[in-house]
């Protein structure tokens, strides 16, 4: 049993640098009461973040550090379980986390994650979300079993039986089944491989056994005959590299034909405009004595001078454009010679091309048989070897297979005991085994709050409920003081089955304002005959800002807001 006695904080949220503490059994039960903002919740905070590192409200660690003093924030925890003395102390700025056992300070090599793990399941032997349910409850962020989503309430059930290690069991063997049936996966890729290598190599040896001298014989002569094809390609090449320089030597001389002509086109272009502008000059003056622009008479000695010098002209433009004409035709006949010449002087080229490239495949098939007489000759000289190699083949084989039936065994285990270990396996034999006794405690408990209903949680953690007068009932059809007496069995059957399985049993339960709201209809007479008759050996806080309380309480705690900083009055 977890028994805690006090609680120490300082520069804590709006708490200074005066330490607070709180002895936490001393008193069946403690009403905690203050305006808002006094710092009556920050307990709840101080618990959590002492145990847990994180507030139970939603306040980021950084803020938890009194923003005034803005330095030295501490809280301290001290508890007994099966009379060994425990301390926590949890600081920021500096950041503190140390774990005292009697008084001495346990070895700090690990990190702090593993050292809250190590707290929380060996220690505590509960997490946060647990804690919440069963020793702490706060307004700003319980939420009651019957509120939770259903994946929720069974970690909360699994907790308190301390069968979650049969879940991060079943983690570590889904893990194993994966990383076994990758596994298993590269053994029949290397399977299948070796069998490749093993087929190969029989193939192998018997091409070995079966090559003779005469593949060898076979193979050189055809080397003889390639390398009497190689010379014929090579006298071929040099009767043909004599005629392509004599047909070179050719078109040198007729490669400037597309030029000239090309310049003589030119020229006879231009002198067919002279002669056109002549001619025009001529008809121009022959058929006009008058200027048809201005009708002014043109001369007669000048028109007839015109006359006789425009066809004077003509006749010398013709004779030299005949003459041209005679060029052209000689040059067009260059240009056919030099393009006759071209067009041989590419069939050669692509001829001795492909000769050359008919030599170099030669040469290549001629160099790949000798590696093959080559390689002939040295398998048939090294037998011995290839049968070693397939031996090796055949035992990796079967060292592959052997590794694989192993393996694939060890997959059918491990899928059994993954069964086992799902929700519907062990967890749920068990949670089967508990569920009547939690239904009956639950039942019990409503009783005593003469609350007459029969409450029922099945295996998946849905409720059915049965009333005098109606049958399905819900959690949800129910009052707020209704719902607060199945709220309250329902935490009261938890710590009952933590105390049973020996999981989590402690003095402590605080309460946040968790049930102001239904306080009215139900009363505070009745809830705290509640809490203090069915919860025996504990010490009971509640939160509170209703007021006229006081006196119902064995114990009364007030704090109040002095200058800006949190003071608790007792």
């Amino acid at each position: 049993m977890i028994i805690f006695k006090t609680i120490t904080w300082q520069n804590f949220l709006s708490t200074g640098q005066h330490p607070t503490t709180v002895n936490l059994n001393n008193s069946s039960t403690t009403l905690i009461v203050g305006t808002n903002g006094a710092g009556k919740s920050t307990i709840l905070d101080a618990l959590t973040f002492s145990l847990y590192g994180k507030s139970f409200r939603k306040i980021n660690k950084g803020q938890l550090v009194n923003s005034v003093n803005d330095k030295g924030c501490l809280v301290n925890i001290e508890f007994s379980v099966n009379n060994t003395d425990w301390k926590v102390e949890r600081g920021i700025k500096p950041n503190i986390f140390k774990i005292y056992r009697n008084g001495e300070e346990l070895n700090q090599s690990h990190s702090a994650i593993d050292q809250q793990k190590w707290l929380e399941q060996n220690i505590l032997k509960m997490n946060y979300k647990s804690f919440t349910q069963i020793v702490i409850l706060g307004s700003s962020t319980f939420v009651p079993f019957m509120q939770l989503p259903v994946s929720s309430r069974r970690e909360v059930v699994e907790d308190l039986l301390d069968i979650k290690i049969f879940s991060s069991m079943n983690e570590i063997i889904r893990t194993k089944i994966r990383m076994i049936r990758d596994e298993v996966k590269t053994l029949e890729l290397k399977k299948e491989s070796v069998k490749d290598k093993v087929d190969m190599q029989k193939d192998f040896i018997k091409k070995i056994e079966n090559q003779s001298k005469e593949d060898i014989d076979s193979k050189l002569n055809t080397i003889d005959s390639i390398n009497l094809e190689i010379e014929k390609a090579f006298q071929w090449g040099l009767d043909k590299d004599l005629e392509l320089n004599n047909i070179r030597e050719q078109v040198t001389k007729f490669e400037d034909s597309g030029s000239r002509l090309r310049e003589f086109g030119s020229i006879k272009g231009k002198m067919s405009q002279k002669i056109s502008t002549i001619v025009n000059e001529h008809k121009f003056f022959t058929d006009n004595t008058v200027c048809p622009t201005c009708d002014q008479s043109i001369e007669e000695s000048f028109r007839v001078n015109r006359i006789r010098d425009s066809q004077n002209k003509a006749e010398e433009l013709r004779k030299g454009f005949d003459d041209l004409q005679k060029a052209i035709k000689d040059e067009e006949l260059r240009e056919s010679q030099f393009k006759q010449l071209s067009k041989e002087l590419s069939n050669l080229l692509n001829g001795i091309s492909t000769n050359n490239a008919q030599i170099t495949g030669h040469q290549r098939q001629v160099k790949r048989l000798e590696s093959e007489v080559q390689t002939i000759t040295s398998q048939i000289e090294n037998r011995n070897t290839e049968h070693e190699k397939l031996e090796t083949f055949r035992e990796s084989l079967q060292e592959t297979y052997d590794r694989l039936a192993e393996r694939k065994e060890k997959v059918t285990y491990y899928d059994f005991i993954h069964t086992l270990l799902k929700d519907g396996g062990v967890k749920g034999k068990i949670i089967n085994k508990y569920l009547p006794l939690i239904n009956r405690q639950v039942n019990r408990y409503l009783q005593m709050m003469d609350f007459y209903i029969n409450f029922k949680l099945d295996e998946e953690f849905n409720e059915s409920i049965e009333t005098p007068i109606h049958e399905d009932f819900t959690y949800a059809s129910f009052s707020e003081g209704e719902k607060m007496r199945v709220d309250l069995s329902l935490l009261f059957t938890w710590r009952e089955i933590a105390r049973l399985k020996n999981s989590v049993n402690t003095n402590l339960l605080i309460m946040d304002e968790v049930f102001d709201s239904s306080l009215d209809g139900f009363g505070t007479d009745e809830f705290l005959k509640i809490i203090r008759y069915v919860i025996k050996d504990a010490n009971i806080f509640v939160i509170s800002h209703k007021t006229g309380m006081e006196d119902k309480f064995d114990e009364v705690i007030k704090f109040e807001k002095v200058k800006g900083f949190s003071k608790m009055l007792s």
